[in-house]
């Protein structure tokens, strides 16, 4: 074979590995979608006890909404001993506005409302969940707890909000379970749904959390 082809055809194998390898790195860069972003860390509570209950919540799943009051009376009993953290969970290929929501609440965060808009999105969850735009509600929200509204639509849409429930759509993919809500943790643990619901009704009740979270507790006093 003639030595001239021989080394043309070096070179052109040198230079397709070349492209290779940066196209690789080139859609690694992109795909790396991974920022610098954290996980959010919205609690309430004292954690006099070491505790920590963990809801991976979508703000327009109903179910979520039914455990919405059960939750409030969880954390009016044990404000003092356990933290209560509620993680993003926006499940959008049923619920096509859970993210939006999730954007107001985290925008209202960045004005330290986070648990006031938390509460507004559940607790007129049926209002705004079928709304072609959810943002002309959200807003209205964002007046009534008193947010500075220009700030909140600026937030809203930025990419430290979508980057920050990416985040936690990220560490909930880590746990290994499957996407339903809500998902529950305590100590990082997995909390049966079963274990929190009346066998009955299948409702979630203060008694049933009150078991779980009295056995952490005891648990962790003995470590």
């Amino acid at each position: 074979m003639d030595r001239r082809f021989l080394v043309i055809l070096a070179v052109i194998i040198v230079a397709l590995g070349g492209v290779f390898a940066f196209s690789k790195q080139s859609a690694d860069n992109k795909s790396g979608g991974s920022s610098s972003a954290k996980p959010t860390s919205h609690t309430i509570g004292e954690g006099k006890k070491g505790v920590t209950l963990t809801e991976y919540g979508d703000f327009q799943c109903p179910v979520c909404g039914t455990y919405y009051s059960p939750l409030k009376q969880v954390m009016a009993k044990y404000n003092s001993d356990i933290y209560f953290q509620f993680s993003n969970l926006p499940l959008v290929s049923i619920h096509p506005n859970a993210f939006a929501a999730a954007r107001a609440a985290e925008a209202a965060g960045l004005q330290n409302k986070y648990w006031q808009m938390h509460d507004k999105l559940y607790e007129n969850q049926t209002q705004w969940s079928s709304a072609t735009s959810a943002l002309s509600t959200f807003k209205t929200y964002a007046k009534e707890i008193g947010l500075n509204v220009t700030q909140f639509e600026t937030d809203y849409a930025s990419g430290k909000v979508n980057d920050a429930i990416n985040a936690d759509l990220d560490a909930f993919k880590k746990t290994g379970k499957d996407q339903a809500t809500p998902t529950f943790f305590i100590d990082g643990t997995p909390v049966s749904s079963s274990s929190l619901t009346d066998p009955s009704t299948g409702a979630p009740t203060l008694e049933k959390f009150s078991a779980v979270i009295d056995a952490e507790i005891a648990k962790k006093a003995k470590q």
